[in-house]
């Protein structure tokens, strides 16, 4: 049988790949350098809400210990409270330092009773937020925040400073938070550190980094942490473990207690009866690991997500790509043909033949595929002059028994095909 094959079409250009992974990668690094600078800084900045955060019993990094033992070395006598109005009673008649390391974890209700201390006392808070400073009444707003603490002169912007301690001290890594407040406060590195006076003397330093452990060395900090805190004055360590609860009873004002200790006291007529401990749901399992687990954690939790995306499959409409190798129909129907002669698939050839004749006749002929085989022998009969029931045998017989009867099936086949339906390529005969 002589095959019928299309004409040799040439090879269409390749199309361009989408290699979306060259795009996805680089991305997925940037993205996994731009959260692992995030997580690292997170880490490395001190939590105000950590029991040990500025503690003078703490000697972890975040810890205030080596603080503590300077100023004793001083002779500065210290008293630690965890509890405000507790530090508020220790603070007696007479002058004092109250340093507030964590203004955050003051109750509301108490924030008031900080400002109204003795004659000639000084109160110390480390960056005290717009609430905090609400609270104390104090004409001060946050302004800049920088990325990372800075150490700077105490002259950073130009303006004189005029606090003894910020002088003697000179550089020091206090700009983190600023702050603006009026003219008449003396402000110093570059708006980091304001005092001014509101009842007793305030002084608002915008980092924690002078009074911190693994800080306290660097540059002129330590000068300026025991400046500011040190001096004649008694030091009360306010070192509260977690956020105060609320003061109990309707409302609270700040008055005198019999020997003039400032103190937030009810006035509903009541005595004082200290809050219930707080309430807030902690997780031990957050205590159970070091900070830098959960940060590897989470960098690998990054990865992989980067990872699913890069491998996952893309969905979206077919992309037509290039075949690797182009193979000719000839060779096709060759392999194929060679295929069912290993088998002796006489019949599955004879099948193939037949179906392939009728395909080219039935259209031909104006007639539905599903055709009787007598009305589609007798219509072939018709046009071609030949034996109907010859015709029959052609397109509906048995199957071949050698190869000789399959060899002269598909030479008649050919023949009538050609004769009712030559290829477009071939004059028609009639």
């Amino acid at each position: 049988m002589t095959a019928t094959l299309d004409p040799a079409r040439p090879a269409a250009p390749p199309a361009p790949r989408r290699r979306w992974h060259r795009m996805l990668v680089p991305l997925g690094l940037a993205v996994l350098v731009l959260v692992t600078t995030l997580v690292l800084h997170a880490v490395d900045q001190p939590d105000p809400t950590d029991r040990g955060f500025l503690s003078p019993a703490a000697t972890g990094d975040d810890g205030g210990s080596r603080l503590a033992e300077a100023l004793r070395a001083q002779g500065v006598p210290i008293r630690r409270e965890t509890d405000t109005l507790a530090a508020l009673r220790a603070a007696g008649p007479g002058p004092v330092t109250l340093f507030v390391p964590a203004p955050e974890l003051v109750h509301p209700d108490t924030l008031a009773g900080l400002a109204v201390l003795p004659g000639g006392s000084r109160l110390v808070l480390v960056e005290p937020s717009r609430r905090v400073l609400t609270g104390l009444a104090l004409p001060l707003e946050p302004t800049d925040r920088r990325w990372a603490t800075r150490a700077v002169p105490p002259d950073a912007d130009g303006a004189p400073c005029r606090l003894p301690e910020a002088l003697r001290a000179g550089t020091a890594a206090v700009d983190h938070q600023r702050y603006a407040g009026p003219s008449r406060a003396d402000r110093c590195y570059g708006g980091a550190l304001h005092r001014i006076a509101w009842g007793a003397e305030v002084v608002v330093v915008g980092a924690s980094d002078p009074f911190r452990n693994d800080r306290i060395d660097e540059w002129g900090n330590r000068a300026l942490a025991t400046g500011l805190l040190g001096g004649d004055r008694p030091l009360v360590w306010l070192d509260l473990p977690g956020p105060a609860p609320a003061p109990t009873g309707p409302s609270w004002s700040p008055t005198p207690d019999d020997r003039g200790t400032p103190l937030p006291r009810r006035t509903d007529g009541h005595a004082d009866d200290r809050a219930d401990p707080p309430r807030n749901w902690h997780n031990p399992l957050w205590d159970a690991f070091p900070p830098w687990f959960w940060a590897v954690l989470a960098q690998l939790a990054v990865a992989g997500l980067l990872l699913v995306l890069w491998r996952a499959r893309r969905l979206g409409p077919p992309v037509p790509e290039p075949l690797p190798v182009t193979v000719r129909s000839a060779e096709t129907v060759l392999g194929r043909a060679r295929l069912y002669r290993r088998a002796g698939a006489r019949d599955t050839a004879a099948a193939t033949l037949r179906a392939a004749a009728l395909d080219r006749l039935l259209p031909r002929l104006n007639l539905p595929p599903d055709t009787p085989p007598d009305e589609v022998a007798a219509r072939v009969a018709a046009h071609t002059g030949a034996d109907p029931e010859r015709v029959a045998e052609l397109l509906h017989g048995a199957a071949p028994e050698d190869d000789r009867e399959l060899l002269e099936l598909a030479r008649d086949l050919d023949a009538l095909t050609r004769t009712l339906a030559p290829h477009p390529t071939e004059g028609d005969p009639r």
